[in-house]
């Protein structure tokens, strides 16, 4: 019975000079602030571990309401997410701020027929000009009508030159805010697992309409994102995913594993560890991608990494600031894998372990 007993609840009072860390550690003791402390030290203390590849996924209104900035690009710049799976609606928004545009703080207790009258979309609690998405589209018109978007890609590839033609706008507005951008400069992968399913892709589609090329190839998605995987496991390397929400895009990082196991037939067990934070229920079927539990079922989850799981049942708009201020206090920056410039490398490691199989 003695080993039922954790340690004793006796937290430290909260003064005005407490550390993140040590607000999380020592005060963050049960119920889903339990689990956060968990997940923070989970991520600081094993994921970051150099010979791990972090895969985050991003669902959810989160760029338009500032963590692209305030939390993305910190962790990504410091080296703590190797590679990222989005919804395209987060990258939409996100280019808004690259490209000088702006979004507003409002209130979701308003009369959104009158906000239609005056010209004002709402995600929620936040406004913005209708001009702000008529101007974005005219970004990504122009942009895709260039001769090197003229042809079949990936979306990593594709995302990778929209960071190059973000980054130098943000060099003339002297301002640095774009998620894309950022990924351009760091090597970092960028995914969506839908992509028609946003503003982005249906402007690629409306292009087509008017004989544009671009064509967005979803299995070079599927192939790249479980070659990352697999490159990751080699040399007992390790895997790890951090879901900011769920969704396709948590599917789309969890399957890489399935993918190689039960498609390729390559042996594999499952990703090492898994951390979430989302607000869904697994009763409803709402909790994409099921539980770490039952994750292992599907083969997504080493189950002997089981330990190394975590799910806290929290908004992402609360968990993930507190998670970055945690992480970079308690962890020093990683190299960068600029793992967008090894993607054929990969893909051919992929190649090779089939043939072994």
């Amino acid at each position: 019975m003695a080993r039922m007993k954790g340690k004793k609840i006796a937290p430290c009072r909260i003064e005005s000079g407490i550390s993140i860390v040590e607000l999380i550690d020592q005060t963050f003791l049960s119920y889903n602030a339990g689990r956060l402390r968990e997940g923070c030290q989970l991520f600081a203390e094993r994921m970051l571990q150099d010979d791990v590849t972090v895969g985050v996924s991003v669902t959810g209104a989160l760029t338009p309401a500032g963590l692209g900035m305030s939390c993305l690009i910190p962790l990504m710049e410091a080296g703590f997410i190797d590679w990222m799976v989005s919804t395209g609606a987060n990258l939409y928004h996100d280019t808004h701020f690259a490209i000088g545009l702006n979004m507003h703080q409002g209130t979701p207790f308003v009369d959104d027929v009158q906000l239609r009258k005056e010209g004002i979309v709402r995600i929620y609690d936040i406004f913005f000009d209708y001009d702000v998405l008529l101007s974005t589209d005219e970004f990504y018109c122009k942009l895709i009508s260039g001769a090197e978007f003229q042809r079949s890609m990936g979306t990593a590839e594709f995302h990778y030159l929209v960071g190059k033609y973000l980054s130098e706008k943000e060099k003339a507005l002297h301002q640095h805010k774009s998620v894309l951008s950022t990924a351009y400069q760091c090597g970092i992968p960028v995914y969506t697992s839908s992509p028609g399913d946003s503003s982005i892709g249906m402007n690629i589609a409306g292009m087509s309409l008017k004989g544009n090329k671009l064509v967005i190839d979803p299995n070079v998605d599927v192939n790249e994102t479980t070659a990352i995987v697999l490159n990751a496991k080699v040399s007992t390397g390790k895997s790890g995913v951090l879901m900011l929400g769920g969704g396709s895009p948590k599917n789309f990082v969890l399957q890489t594993e399935p993918q190689l196991q039960e498609v390729l037939g390559i042996q594999e067990k499952g990703h090492d560890y898994y951390l979430q934070f989302t607000d869904a229920r697994p009763d409803t079927g709402g909790l994409s991608g099921a539980t770490p539990g039952e994750a292992v079922s599907w083969g997504k989850v080493d189950p002997d990494r089981l330990p190394d799981t975590v799910v806290c049942y929290v908004d992402t708009t609360v968990a993930l600031p507190l998670l970055t201020a945690y992480a970079l206090a308690k962890h020093r920056p990683r190299p960068l894998k600029r793992l967008v410039e090894k993607r054929d490398q990969m893909i051919a490691k992929l190649r090779s372990a089939m043939k072994l199989e």
